[in-house]
């Protein structure tokens, strides 16, 4: 009781008192909201006031913005270490905005309106997307880590974070679809049980509002009126409240810091800022089940604090998104054939056929339970694409089992090559890389198209690969090299070009390595016939 007769103190004072600025018009749905809630204020002579000043009314009054349906908000996106230019390009294609790149490598930040915030998901070259809340290129942080950590906790009851809290809540509005599914029960049967996302979108929204009353009867001055006739009116009107069980938002703060001369740790500048958070909005801290993510991210002197906007940490992101990141990267044409032929699991030709369905994808493997895997990943693409009410056709890619240096296509039918080459560690060796990749660059210029091929080829093995390529001089020539962090290790994506040289016109296409020269020696003793030149055209 006393707390709704503070608020209406507040209010009472902010919309009658004439020394008193009047309430910006993103306020006004919160007061109303609050007024319904609220049995002892819900009968307010001023309420009839704020419906009126709710509708078309008077003009647009100044400074406000929050809520507004073109409000402009700052997106970050973390990207894999080196493909950031890639991303930016990526941005500017999709969105028509321009991406500035971060001094903290593996980050982007571009600006959007919350009306176009469906597009932000369209994006395949970035891991995880975060609204920005404020973000300072010249912090100066105290040389002591106990006024330090003290002035973290002060700064987290200064940000603005009405419009970030907004722009998390249209997002989650963006997963209706997706709520409704995770909210269907047993057998395909609704459940009366409210998705958790959608509980906790509605008790973000009663903290955004008392955070925006909070700064009306703070921020702004508001005197106290100790004899106020809404008191009396209040008093006379209540009714008994209603016993409403509120659901409690869990959240955590995850701190990425980056600098030799900071006096704190990350966990220490998490566990001081969140306590802030948690004092400011009443949030409930789980490290797991969160309902929303504050970021804290330090580089040297640049502080960035942004609320996450996805939930896939990035180790679950970098590997389905590095095809379409490095397809951009060899720009595909309608109609080409890309070809993937050590596919894995075929996370690469599979996200490159929904960002580019002009293309007709091979992908192939010679592991047959990688080929299964890769099979299914496609069926469940294409029945989530049906399930979704896509009427485009199927996807374009076929998968096969083979031996990557003889592969059963044409000479000359391959329009670009994208693959993730072994890195000698998980799986083979550096020993056997040293025979594998010449005979697989030969093996891919004989099916790339000779003067307009391209190939584009992640390795971590990179003295062994930059020897392969200079014995391949004849056939591939390096256009550059994107050095990119990969699971912690430093690789690099290789851009190769296609000579016009053709194919068994070379004298690289005389060169098998060790292992081959070997094994040709042994058929010649045994009286066998061998023909060079890779499998027979099918």
């Amino acid at each position: 009781m006393n707390k709704c007769v503070s608020v209406t103190r507040a209010v009472y004072a902010a919309v009658t008192n004439l020394k008193s600025p009047t309430p910006t018009r993103s306020l006004i749905p919160c007061l109303l909201s609050v007024t319904r809630k609220n049995t002892c204020i819900r009968d307010c002579s001023w309420r009839k006031w704020l419906r009126t000043m709710s509708s078309e009314g008077p003009g647009p009054i100044a400074g406000d913005n929050v809520g507004d349906a073109n409000m402009t908000v700052t997106i970050g996106a973390t990207v894999p270490t080196g493909f950031e230019h890639t991303a930016a390009e990526e941005v500017k294609e999709k969105i028509g905005v321009e991406a500035t790149i971060s001094k903290d490598r593996g980050r982007i930040y571009f600006q959007i309106t919350t009306n176009n915030l469906f597009q932000v998901h369209h994006l395949k070259s970035v891991d995880n997307l975060f609204v920005v809340v404020e973000e300072y290129d010249n912090y100066q942080f105290k040389d002591s880590k106990e006024e330090t950590l003290a002035e973290l906790q002060l700064l987290a009851s200064k940000l603005p974070w009405t419009n970030a809290l907004e722009v998390w809540r249209l997002n989650n509005s963006l997963k209706k679809k997706r709520l409704r599914r995770r909210g269907a029960g047993p057998r395909g049967k609704p459940s009366t049980k409210p998705p958790r996302d959608a509980i906790s979108t509605e008790a973000l929204t009663t903290d955004t509002e008392r955070l925006q009353i909070t700064e009306l009867d703070q921020g702004d001055g508001l005197p106290e009126q100790a004899d106020n006739p809404l008191d009396e009116q209040d008093k006379l009107g209540a009714g008994p409240e209603e016993e409403v069980e509120p659901s409690v938002v869990k959240f955590r703060v995850t701190c990425s810091r980056a600098g030799d001369k900071h006096s704190f740790t990350s966990s220490e500048a998490a566990r001081d800022f969140g306590g802030a958070v948690q004092e400011l909005f009443q949030w409930k801290a789980d490290m797991t089940k969160f309902d929303v993510e504050v970021l804290l991210n330090i580089h040297k002197v640049e502080v960035v604090v942004g609320i996450a906007l996805t939930e896939e940490s990035l180790h679950r992101r970098n590997i389905t998104h590095f095809g379409p990141t490095t397809l951009r990267l060899c720009k595909p044409e309608p109609s080409d054939v890309i070809l993937d032929p050590m596919c894995g699991t075929g996370a690469i030709p599979l996200e490159g056929a929904l960002e580019w369905p002009q293309a007709f994808y091979v992908a192939g493997d010679n592991n047959d339970m990688a080929v299964s895997r890769t099979v299914n990943n496609i069926s469940h693409a294409q029945k989530k694409r049906h399930d979704r009410g896509s009427e485009t056709p199927g996807l374009q890619i076929d998968t096969v089992q083979w031996d990557l240096c003889h592969l059963p296509m044409r000479t000359a039918s391959v329009d670009v090559i994208v693959t993730d080459m072994p890195f000698g560690k998980r799986m083979g060796s550096r020993k056997k890389n040293w025979d594998l990749y010449p005979s697989c660059l030969r093996e891919m210029a004989r099916v790339c198209r000779p003067g307009t091929g391209k190939a584009a080829l992640l390795t971590q093995d990179k003295k062994c690969f930059a020897k392969a390529v200079s014995r391949m001089g004849g056939l591939w020539r390096k256009s550059h090299t994107v050095w990119v962090n990969v699971g912690g290790l430093h690789a690099g994506v290789y851009l190769l070009k296609r000579t016009t040289g053709v194919f068994g016109q070379t004298p690289e296409d005389i060169w098998e390595g060790p292992a081959a020269a070997k094994a040709t020696s042994e058929e010649k003793e045994g009286g066998r016939d061998v023909t060079q030149g890779g499998a027979s055209p099918v």
